[in-house]
């Protein structure tokens, strides 16, 4: 199993390019199963979860070919033979769920698994269920695979969401574009991916208005038609470099970086003593003079600060000036990292959904293994601060979320290595 070994390296300084988003594409794929014409994706990231999803696209019978060095994904389900998204591929990543709308809306039945992935929360299937009910589905919960039919096709209808969840938001924004009238989707999720999805759609032929709002209104259409498509920037893997000189020092350019994508997470690194600053070609981030500012973190829904940056921000807190308290609203047992950064030195008490961090002089470097995604990126974080080797195990999570992150640190100045350990 592979490690990264870091070892503190001092400043930070030159470019980083910026992926295409994970979980805009991951959610763009899928799309290709309302419409028999080609669906062609550019600027898409390198991840295990993208193969994954090409794993289980093609099982349903759909063709998916990497180009440009796996830049581009040209996909076409113009023969779509099966309706069953089973375990084996779907327990690997929760997004799998997101084949669920598409198969409903086109084939009027599907058969899926109920999904796996990180360890982070509960995460249940309960909303896109209830949107797709209230688009006259008939759902059955069955052995643990969810049983759908509408065989005279979708309805338009009003889905009220209970929470602005993205997945439940992109099932039923796919599954509606097929319908018959007008769904109206309140309390939708305004994030970043769901807007990039329903350009995508509307670039297919779906009659789409109000993404990015808490109110999304789709007109259904007899069919779509095929489209090509940039994927939006990932704004999570955006934050996650911007917090590299900051936790470092130097100054660092994110290539393809916008403030729009990640303002609330911004203005936090603002308060806390970090220089964002708009360039050409991205985003310019460094740290003022100085020791990090403490600061208060509560994680929300878009336009709030993301939950998939609360694990980097713990780290860079860690070493702050004062005492921090991060609260996370959206997901249970997101603190998993806490533990590990302790083993670093780290001073932090957890109760609950809240993490109080006293920001130490220096952390120090430790044997430390990941937990999810996100945790396993904010270890080699704080790994690139800590005096000494810092080895991260399990980093097979971070392979689900980001493409070459050690040739991306290690070229800004990073001391950094992947270690294959039989």
């Amino acid at each position: 199993m592979d490690s990264i070994l870091v070892k503190g390296s001092g400043p930070l300084n030159g470019q980083i390019p910026i992926a295409g988003a994970k979980n805009a594409c991951l959610t763009l794929m899928p799309a290709t199963l309302l419409t028999e014409e080609p669906l062609t994706l550019i600027n898409a990231p390198r991840l295990s979860d993208i193969r994954t999803m090409t794993q289980l696209l093609q099982s349903l019978g759909a063709e998916v070919t990497s180009l440009q060095d796996s830049r581009v994904i040209a996909l076409s389900s113009h023969d779509v033979n099966n309706h069953t998204a089973h375990y084996d591929i779907v327990r690997k990543m929760r997004a799998s769920i997101l084949v669920l709308g598409p198969l409903l809306a086109r084939g009027g039945h599907a058969v899926v698994s109920l999904p796996g992935g990180c360890a982070i929360g509960a995460r249940p299937v309960d909303l896109h269920l209830k949107a797709l009910e209230a688009m006259g589905a008939e759902l059955e919960l069955k052995d643990g695979y969810v049983h759908a039919q509408a065989p005279n096709g979708l309805k338009g209808g009003t889905v009220d969401f209970d929470f602005a969840s993205v997945g439940a938001t992109e099932n039923a924004l796919m599954a509606a574009t097929l319908a018959k009238g007008t769904t109206v989707l309140n309390n939708a999720a305004r994030e970043p991916e769901i807007v990039d999805l329903a350009r995508c759609l509307r670039a297919m032929g779906a009659r789409i208005a109000g993404e990015g709002t808490s109110i999304i209104t789709i007109e259904g259409v007899d069919r779509l038609g095929g489209a090509t498509h940039t994927v939006v920037t990932d704004r999570i893997e955006l934050g996650t470099y911007m917090i590299a000189p900051a936790i470092c020092g130097g100054e660092v350019e994110l290539l393809g970086g916008r403030i729009e994508l990640v303002e609330a997470f911004c203005e936090k690194l603002n308060a806390a003593g970090v220089d964002v600053t708009e360039t050409d070609h991205g985003l310019r981030v460094g740290r003022r003079n100085g020791r990090i500012r403490a600061v208060d973190v509560t994680t929300e829904p878009f336009p709030g600060f993301p939950t998939d940056l609360q694990a980097q921000m713990m780290a860079l807190l860690c070493t702050a000036d004062g005492t921090s308290v991060l609260e996370e609203k959206i997901f249970e047992n997101r603190f998993m990292h806490a533990p590990e950064l302790m083993r670093m030195g780290a001073n932090i008490e957890v109760h609950g959904g809240t993490a109080t961090v006293t920001g130490v002089d220096r952390l120090k470097g430790a044997p430390v293994m990941a937990t999810d995604l996100r945790a396993s990126v904010s270890l080699i974080l704080a790994g690139l601060a800590a005096e000494g080797e810092t080895r991260v195990g399990r980093v097979y999570h971070l392979d689900r979320g980001y493409e070459h992150v050690v040739a991306k640190l290690s070229g800004v100045g990073a001391n950094i290595q992947r270690i294959s350990e039989t």
